[in-house]
């Protein structure tokens, strides 16, 4: 039984603190328990109340006669904490706290808050809330809320942060016929948050879709670790309120201003394939077309309307915001003459006319969605005295049911278009009130398929190997550190950066006006010069940059000119000297840059760059880590771009290195995490390659992590590297043990042209019909959070391939996993199937797991023998299988 099972699937509630009087909290919650239609016992807790609503009450949890599986709370905020213990000495695993008066109070408040998850992890209860409306569940007739009404029953699981939101969404979502799995108002969020609900509505079958109303995130690697599980399966749409004053504030780099908070949740919404929403409306009407339709393939979107005005309205919203008129094919347009009036508009959006029978529009509408030009059809009607919009809603129900694209609905009106409206959602078709909301809905659909395809497509490998001087970048950055300072000078930046392969100009800082002239000449003229100080950061503001020197004679009075204008505007900063380097003259000034976000940690920014990067602000924001296909992403959502790749004749970059820089750079911010902020800009680049010209590089000091790399900073797991090693087979051939990658898929694709009918039935307990992206994707684009696997990687007639992988999916607890291993056929009986499992337990253990188990067929009996042979014990299912398990501690 999953832990969240007691709170949302319960057979017995204890309503602790509530009351038989009117216009109370504790009323309501006993009323909505009672009306809602709950089919399991419900037992008042009030020990001043000897019966409530006709129920006997009970003085404490304890005095209860059987085993209770939710406890809802509504006490005063003191008395909470002793409730809760005596639930946990109850054994009762689900708790709703009601109750408000603890983070939100004050100091005292937040003490009792922090006591209340000591309980609860004590006790193993799994807690919604404290301070919160409750939750419902109508599919079970449960309403363990203080709402004032019962929530429709429906596909989409909704979580609120607000407890007022909730009910007026309740209120409104009736009016709009619109229902739930699940509706739960999360609270302060001491025990369950969203990661946790995103894990089980994810794999709730009544679940088609998860609306989350976010006001703060408190927890963003498990939240985003849940998401990017689910995200590609079951749509996760968020409205985030609330942006917060940090990403406001001016800061010493250009990439801290321009990554202020609210895009850093952006990014994160984007890497996750979640969708963001702008308001409440868009929320619900997003998740009924997601809910009710399939997804896209294109944005050509099709109108078919009996008014001809919504349909102009609907095409100038669709061209405005990304999407695209479908244009009809010839043979479509002859067939629709056959029967549509001589003035029909023969072509789209096609309009019908106002007095069309309902049968021509149905038939029209046919046509229509056959046509291979046609991505999805919206459907616009609006009230006529001569047709019954009912009778139109009907037929274009009955096409739908043969129909495989994107239907959308506009029954424009209240009264006179209410019966066809319903009939429309009855028949799964959702049904605005405005033509733009349904545009807006299509194109958030088709965004939303696309981001999907973009995020698990297959990356291509890095153009050459990548192994950065770690140690040395250690190096300058404890040296800025042990002096006390939080900025590196220009130069250590540069050093910093080259550890990592990203290319810097020669330079060097000169201490006197002759030691300037002795390095111009050195490295030719022209060169820049510009101010060293670890105390100034934009050197343009205090005039601290001169460009296009020529002679020896510039460089002595640019030295004196440099110095002077330091002194002048920040007198106060140390100037360790003139930095010279050689003038660079490139098509291209790219702004690269990063900045640690006080929620999601490091986010990397890539745009136009030059001194003007504030008034474009064409800069976009990924999280790391970043492979070859991310890394495109965030450059081609930039407007330089288009000049990037080459524009009216202009040359492009060489964008395959540009990605290339960018994966190199997000390793650089992922491998320390005391790099609080870096401002590359300009990056100069053109079709020769590209340089740093400027950099500037913030730190701070963080609790010493005695030579190890860690990546606590980071709310992605990145490559897990140190799971890697070399063994021996029997037949003497060398395998590498590596964690697998993305960029694995193809070899993967290849392994398994190498399993027999046989190693694939007994690894799948079936037959796979087809192997495709899709079905390749679950095994390569994983979560290292959640799931391992280690892949066996051996030669084979000069060229490096996959014999076998063996794969560890956590539970939703994190304290077991499931173990699953296939070795392909040339490789069986040469050990390396008993290794990769040795090798996983060993890892399984390092992740501090506690039980490890798995599924076998009972005829596959090498395997069972490998269970056996290393502790697992075997627990026969049925005729054909066995569960085994392996306790680790």
């Amino acid at each position: 039984m999953y832990p969240l099972d007691k709170i949302f699937k319960p057979s017995s509630i204890a309503a602790i603190g509530v009351s038989d009087r009117p216009g109370t909290v504790g009323y309501a919650i006993m009323d909505n328990l009672l009306k809602g239609g709950f089919q399991g016992k419900i037992y008042p807790v009030n020990p001043g109340h000897p019966t409530i609503r006709g129920k006997k009450s009970f003085p404490s949890v304890k005095k209860i006669p059987g085993t209770v599986d939710l406890a809802v709370i509504a006490v005063p905020a003191k008395a909470v904490l002793g409730v809760l213990k005596e639930c946990g000495e109850a054994g009762i695993g689900g708790a709703i706290i009601i109750t408000a008066g603890f983070r939100e109070s004050g100091p005292e408040g937040k003490r009792m808050y922090d006591e209340i998850g000591e309980v609860a992890r004590q006790y193993d209860i799994r807690i919604i809330g404290p301070n919160c409306l409750g939750i419902i569940a109508p599919a079970l007739g449960l309403n363990a809320s203080f709402a004032s009404r019962m929530a429709l029953p429906g596909k989409i699981a909704f979580i609120s942060q607000s407890g007022a939101l909730c009910t007026a969404i309740l209120d409104w979502s009736v009016s709009q016929s619109v229902g739930f799995s699940h509706f739960v108002s999360i609270g302060e969020m001491v025990d369950v948050g969203y990661h946790d609900l995103i894990d089980y509505f994810g794999a709730d079958q009544q679940t088609a879709c998860i609306l989350i109303y976010m006001e703060s995130l408190s927890d963003p690697r498990k939240f985003m670790s849940a998401a990017r599980a689910f995200a590609r399966q079951k749509p996760i749409i968020i409205l985030k309120a609330g942006q917060s004053l940090e990403g406001a504030k001016a800061t010493l780099s250009h990439t801290g201003s321009l990554a202020g908070n609210d895009a850093a949740y952006d990014a994160a919404f984007r890497r996750a394939g979640i969708i963001r929403v702008d308001t409440i409306s868009q929320l619900f009407h997003v998740a009924q077309a997601l809910a009710m339709q399939p997804r896209p393939n294109g944005n050509r979107l099709a109108i078919l309307t009996n008014a001809g005005g919504p349909a102009v309205l609907a095409t100038d919203f669709l061209m405005k915001n990304g999407g695209q008129l479908a244009t009809l094919s010839p043979t479509t347009i002859q067939e629709l003459n056959k029967f549509l009036p001589e003035h029909w508009s023969h072509g789209d959006p096609v309009d019908v006319l106002g007095d069309t029978p309902a049968v021509n529009y149905g038939r029209a509408l046919d046509l229509i969605l056959k046509d291979e030009n046609v991505d999805g059809v919206l459907t616009i009607t609006a009230s006529q005295a001569v047709i019954s919009e009912a009778e139109i809603a009907k037929h274009v129900v009955n096409i739908s049911k043969t129909n495989q694209k994107t239907l959308l609905a506009c029954w424009m009106g209240e009264t006179d278009v209410a019966d066809g409206r319903e009939l429309l959602e009855e028949g799964g078709i959702p049904s605005y009130r405005y033509p733009e909301e349904a545009v807006h809905a299509f194109l958030r659909m088709y965004r939303y398929a696309r981001a999907l395809e973009f995020l698990y497509e297959t990356p291509t490998t890095s153009p050459e190997e990548f192994l950065p001087n770690k140690e040395k970048a250690a190096g300058i950055i404890r040296t800025a550190l042990d002096a006390g300072r939080l900025t590196l000078t220009e130069p250590e930046g540069k050093q910093l950066l080259s550890c990592y392969d990203i290319p810097i100009a020669r330079n060097e800082v000169a201490e006197t006006a002759e030691a300037a002239v002795i390095f111009a000449t050195e490295i030719g003229f022209p060169v820049v010069m510009k101010i060293d100080s670890p105390d100034i950061g934009h050197k343009v503001d205090v005039g601290g940059v001169l460009l296009n020197i020529r002679t020896e004679e510039e460089v002595r009075q640019a030295f004196n000119t440099l110095i002077a204008n330091a002194k002048r505007h920040r007198p106060d900063a140390h100037i360790v000297g003139v930095l010279v380097e050689k003038m660079v003259s490139k098509d291209f000034e790219l702004l690269i840059g990063a900045k640690k976000d006080p929620v999601f940690g490091p986010v990397i920014a890539f745009g136009m760059g030059g001194t003007a990067v504030e008034i474009f602000q064409d800069i976009n924001l990924g999280l790391p880590p970043l492979n070859m296909a991310l890394a495109r992403r965030m450059i081609e959502r930039t407007k330089v771009f288009q000049l990037l790749q080459g524009y009216r004749g202009r040359p492009g970059v060489d964008l395959l290195g540009l990605q290339f820089l960018l994966v190199k750079f997000s390793y650089l911010v992922m491998d320390f995490p005391e790099i609080k902020e870096v401002d590359i800009n300009p990056y100069a680049v053109d079709v020769e390659g590209g340089v740093v010209l400027d950099s500037h590089i913030v730190l701070e000091k963080l609790p010493a992590h005695e030579g190890r790399f860690t990546f606590d900073h980071l709310v992605i797991s990145p490559y897990p590297d140190h799971f890697t090693k070399e063994v021996l087979m029997k037949n003497g051939q060398t395998a590498l043990f590596r964690p697998i990658r993305p960029e694995d898929e193809p070899l993967e694709a290849e392994m398994f042209e190498k399993l027999s009918r046989e190693s694939i039935y007994f690894r799948f307990f079936g037959y796979v019909p087809k192997i495709s992206h899709k079905f390749l994707v679950h095994f390569t684009h994983i979560d290292y959070d959640r799931e391992l696997a280690i892949v066996a990687e051996v030669e084979e007639q000069g060229r490096r391939v996959l014999a076998g992988v063996v794969r560890l999916v956590n539970d939703y607890s994190d304290r077991s996993a499931e173990f699953a291993i296939i070795i392909a056929d040339p490789w069986q009986r040469e050990g390396l199937g008993g290794q990769m499992m040795d090798y996983m337990i060993e890892i399984a253990r390092q992740r501090g797991l506690e039980r490890m188990h798995a599924e076998a067929l009972s005829n596959n009996e090498v395997m069972l023998a490998m269970f056996e042979h290393r502790g697992f014990k075997l627990l026969k299912r049925d005729g054909t299988s066995y569960k085994v398990e392996l306790t680790l501690v």
